[in-house]
C-alpha cells in the first residue's frame, strides 16, 4: 500500500449529520426549458433517467437543452440495491423508439446525447440492437450530434458489446458504481470481474472509442478502496471517470455510510489525472452524464 494510502486513512464517517450538507443543496427544477422538455418526453412518450434516477441536475441540464435518454422502458431486470429506477418483468419495448430519440434530439438541437437504458436480461441481445440502432439514427438526423452510450453489462456478452461499438458511439459508458468488496452487497446482479472485462474487451475490439465508467461514493467504500479501484480501472485503459455522491432514494434503499467533502472529491479527481485518465469529473454532485458536453470536449473527443 503506497504512503498515499496510509496517510488518508479510512476517512469514514461515525455518524451521519441531521441535515443534508450544503454542498448537496439545489434548486428544484422548473424553468420554461425544463417544463418544455418534460411536455415533449411525455408527448413523444421516451424517458429520461434524469427524471427515472431521481437525479439532482434534473433541472440545471435540462435548462441547457441536455439530457439523457433512457430507452428499452422504465423498468430494470435487475434490483441494485442503490437505484431509484423501478425493477421487475419489463414490457415489451417500443420498436420504433430509436427513431423517435433521435427525433428528439434533433428538436433540441442537441450537440452531444446520452443514451442509456435499463437491464434487460429478458431479450437475446440484452438490448443492443436497439442501442446501435439509435445510434446510427441519431447521427443521420442529426449531423454533427456526438453519441455517448451508457450501456448496462449485457451479462459479459461480447457480441452484444460488438453491435453496440459496431455503430460508432463517440464515447462507450458502462458504470462501475462501486468497488469490488461492496457488489455483493450494493449491486447482486453484477460482478466486479466482469466489468473489467467489458473494457478490456471493448479497448481491444474498437481502440479509437473512448470508454468511460463512474462510481458513487457513499455506500460504504473506504478512500483506499476508491483510489485502488481508479488505478485498476486504468489498467483497461479506462479513459474517463465521473465520481459523485450517492443519495439514498428511499428508505429501502441501501444505507448511506458518508457524504464524501467537496475537498475530498478534488483530491480524488487529482489524484486520477496523475494516474492517466484523460479526464475526471468529481464532485457531490456529478453524475455519468452530468456535463457530459463538457467530459467530451476536455478528453478531446
Amino acid at each position: 500500500m503506497s504512503e498515499l494510502y496510509q496517510i488518508m486513512g479510512r476517512h469514514r464517517a461515525t455518524e451521519l449529520p441531521l441535515r443534508k450538507p450544503d454542498w448537496l443543496k439545489v434548486r428544484a427544477p422548473g424553468g420554461p426549458n425544463y417544463l418544455r422538455l418534460k411536455s415533449m418526453m411525455r408527448e413523444m412518450g421516451l424517458h429520461t433517467v434524469c427524471e427515472e434516477a431521481h437525479c439532482p441536475n434534473v433541472g440545471e441540464c435540462w435548462e441547457h437543452g441536455a439530457a439523457t435518454f433512457m430507452i428499452l422502458g422504465n423498468v430494470c431486470t435487475r434490483n441494485c440495491a442503490y437505484c431509484a429506477v423501478a425493477h421487475g418483468r419489463p414490457p415489451v419495448f417500443d420498436p420504433s423508439e430509436p427513431a423517435k430519440v433521435a427525433d428528439a434530439a434533433a428538436k433540441m438541437q442537441l450537440k452531444h446525447a446520452v443514451i442509456t437504458s435499463v437491464d434487460r436480461d429478458d431479450l437475446p441481445d440484452f438490448g443492443a440492437g436497439i442501442f446501435a440502432e439509435t445510434i446510427r439514427q441519431i447521427h443521420a438526423q442529426v449531423p454533427g450530434c456526438s453519441v455517448e452510450v451508457l450501456v448496462p453489462d449485457f451479462q459479459g456478452n461480447e457480441d452484444s458489446i460488438r453491435l453496440v461499438l459496431d455503430a460508432s458511439p463517440e464515447i462507450y459508458n458502462h458504470n462501475t458504481e462501486t468497488v469490488p468488496r461492496l457488489y455483493k452487497k450494493a449491486r447482486p446482479g453484477g460482478r466486479y470481474a466482469r466489468v473489467k472485462e467489458i473494457f478490456r474487451f471493448a479497448k481491444a475490439y474498437a481502440p479509437h472509442i473512448p470508454t468511460k465508467t463512474g462510481i458513487i461514493l457513499g455506500l460504504g467504500e473506504t478512500n483506499e478502496e476508491l483510489l485502488a479501484t481508479m488505478e485498476d480501472l486504468r489498467t483497461v485503459d479506462v479513459d474517463i471517470l465521473t465520481l459523485g455522491q450517492y443519495l439514498r432514494p428511499s428508505a429501502g434503499h441501501i444505507a448511506l455510510d458518508r457524504y464524501v467533502t467537496p475537498e475530498d472529491f478534488k483530491m480524488f479527481r487529482d489524484e486520477g489525472m496523475k494516474m492517466g485518465f484523460r479526464h475526471v469529473e468529481s464532485g457531490p454532485l456529478v453524475r455519468s452524464s452530468y456535463h457530459a458536453w463538457e467530459q467530451v470536449q476536455a478528453a478531446g473527443v
